[in-house]
């Protein structure tokens, strides 16, 4: 099949990643598989059709199938993008984070109440959802607290998609996080939600918005954001910006403590390609392949082979220059290399790292899923579970 009809592209974070961007077999061409492992007896958020047992390794969900383009893993849900552009949800149905006009859990995919298949791009959030349509509308459901769906209210929830307030057609990328975060077609960044703890990076801490603004740093060159109670931001020069909840170092500024403000991190550079934002840790991935962590490290999740917080960017223990791909969770984090492997890092509790460990312990260093396999395309690390895409062979 020429390179022109393979449509899966996905994206993390808000960047865009080739089908041709991580090393694939050929043999295994065309065709993504859906793997989950992690906690499942709380909510469903697995999706293999029972609450019953977390699952320590890498299971396909009951929906099954090898159509799935993008997956997000949320704090008790997950959300994912099929090839044909449809949209489906699983997990805690609490709140209306499912989007299917009703507050009941499902642990089997379903489809949202909007339907359609004109989606490309989903966030799964702690108590919402924000999913982008092929037009450029931007869609929001769930808990409405704080204002993170951007529909003018702060109060209850929505249990169907909504279009936030700002409207319009130009929206490229967002994160449902802590605060919700989005970046237009016009490079500029638009931020919504709490503020407690100065997140929204608007110069002062306080103050919730329920409307889309843009931050005091303003511009129109911000290439990919992501949230977590702090927000970690990178610039189309490549310079890595953060702000918000910094008690934990997790703002890599060499000091703890909340910044109002965007300020770049310590190690500085303009060779940042892609970020996320775990709970009060962060993760990134340099240009030239190397892995960084810092912030909160109670759990190992900065996989640099200790214990201690870090208010500036170190390098993992792995090491190495062939890093693709980064997604970090609540005390774990999980990562793709360009060779197609996946590791994870971080707290062993409730199966999260894959890798046929459960209960209290951690890896302070990246360890491959029990699965194991050069194939994995993309990976997202929810709050105590994940969910990967893995390509597999044609029947």
């Amino acid at each position: 099949m020429p390179k022109d009809d393979l449509n899966y592209k996905f994206t993390e974070n808000g960047i865009v990643y080739d089908f041709y961007d991580v090393f694939v077999p050929a043999e295994n061409f065309r065709q993504p598989a859906l793997w989950v492992w992690g906690e499942n007896n709380d909510y469903p958020a697995l999706g293999v059709n029972d609450i019953t047992a977390d699952r320590i390794t890498p299971v396909t969900t009951f929906a099954g199938g090898t159509t799935w383009k993008q997956v997000s893993s949320g704090g008790s849900h997950t959300a994912a993008i099929k090839t044909d552009g449809s949209l489906w949800v699983w997990g805690d149905g609490g709140v209306g984070r499912l989007g299917t006009n009703d507050t009941t859990s499902r642990s089997t995919p379903v489809t949202t109440f909007a339907g359609g298949n004109n989606w490309k791009f989903v966030s799964a959030g702690g108590g919402h959802t924000l999913a982008i349509k092929t037009d450029g509308t931007l869609w929001g459901w769930g808990v409405q607290d704080s204002g993170r769906i951007g529909n003018g209210e702060q109060f209850g929830s929505v249990n169907v998609p909504v279009t936030t307030f700002a409207g319009g057609n130009n929206w490229k990328s967002a994160y449902a996080g802590n605060p919700s975060v989005a970046i237009k077609t016009d490079g500029s960044l638009w931020v919504w939600g709490s503020n407690n703890v100065a997140q929204l990076g608007i110069n002062v801490g306080g103050g919730n918005r329920v409307t889309p603004v843009t931050t005091f740093a303003g511009g129109n060159d911000w290439k990919q954001v992501s949230s977590e109670g702090h927000v970690v931001a990178i610039k189309t020069d490549g310079s890595l910006w953060t702000w918000g909840f910094g008690t934990s170092g997790q703002l890599g500024n060499n000091a703890a403590g909340n910044r109002s403000t965007p300020v770049t991190t310590f190690a500085g550079g303009n060779n940042w390609k892609s970020v996320s934002a775990g709970d009060q840790f962060t993760s990134a991935i340099k240009t030239d392949g190397s892995l960084w962590t810092w912030g909160k490290n109670d759990n190992s999740q900065l996989g640099n082979f200790a214990d201690t917080n870090r208010s500036t960017p170190v390098t993992t223990f792995a090491g190495g220059n062939n890093w693709k791909q980064v997604s970090g969770g609540s005390g774990f984090a999980a990562a793709i290399k360009t060779d197609g492997t996946l590791w994870t890092w971080g707290s062993t509790f409730d199966g999260r790292l894959g890798n046929n460990t459960s209960g209290f312990g951690s890896r302070n260093t990246p360890v491959t899923t029990f699965a194991g396999g050069n194939n994995w395309k993309q990976v997202s690390s929810g709050s105590r579970h994940s969910a990967a895409i893995k390509y597999v062979p044609d029947p």
